[in-house]
């Protein structure tokens, strides 16, 4: 009985097979994770406040983190009187963050969940329970991310077919001033030729 798939059929079938076993593990991971955050209590803490653009896959309960240290976590979001999205961090009492830190939106991978990373400032007075990181930085999404790489990519094959066709249209230019030239001392030579004949002719 002839096998149902070739080796190269069946590679390729193990090979998609652990792709997804690894994808699903992944999610797994980081859903468990990000559950088991949310059920645990700070012991004691302060909350600050911090406003952005868009806050697109980061949920309640999510990380916040300062120098890949879990410091706090989100503890509510709302909107602004400007449509901006105002998140509550809720801060480790342990943990003092410099008033000129800035604050951004990141995740753990492609597939990962959001979190909120602290990029830690110079200042040395420190933010107080009600306060609000002034410096922040919007979540960047996957899709728009994916968007600007194939602009980006069909921009450059344009300009590259664009500087092909330029330069096929120079040289083109170029062969055809270079057989115009030919031809013209082609004709100049006949010319001469035919001139020698007539004078070869008179001397007759």
């Amino acid at each position: 009985m002839e096998d149902k798939y070739t080796a190269e059929e069946g590679k390729s079938i193990r090979t998609g097979l652990i792709a997804m076993l690894v994808i699903l593990v992944s999610v797994f991971l980081t859903v468990s994770h990000n559950a088991s955050v949310k059920r645990k209590k700070l012991s004691g803490g302060y909350s600050v406040y911090a406003n952005f653009g868009r806050t697109d896959g980061l949920e309640i309960g999510n990380n916040v983190r300062m120098s890949g240290i879990t410091i706090g976590r989100v503890i509510a979001a709302e909107l602004d009187e400007n449509f901006n999205s105002k998140l509550t961090l809720e801060i480790d009492s342990k943990y003092k963050i410099p008033e000129d830190s800035s604050a951004s939106i990141v995740s753990f991978g492609l597939i990962g969940g959001k979190y909120v990373e602290i990029e830690v400032g110079g200042a040395e007075e420190y933010l107080k329970g009600g306060d609000s990181i002034n410096y922040t930085q919007d979540a960047m999404v996957l899709e728009e991310l994916l968007d600007r790489i194939i602009s980006m990519g069909k921009a450059k094959r344009k300009q590259s077919v664009k500087n092909t066709v330029e330069n096929e249209t120079a040289q083109e230019e170029k062969q055809q001033g270079i057989d115009a030239t030919e031809e013209k001392e082609l004709d100049n030579l006949v010319e001469e030729v035919a001139k020698e004949d007539i004078k070869g002719d008179e001397n007759e």
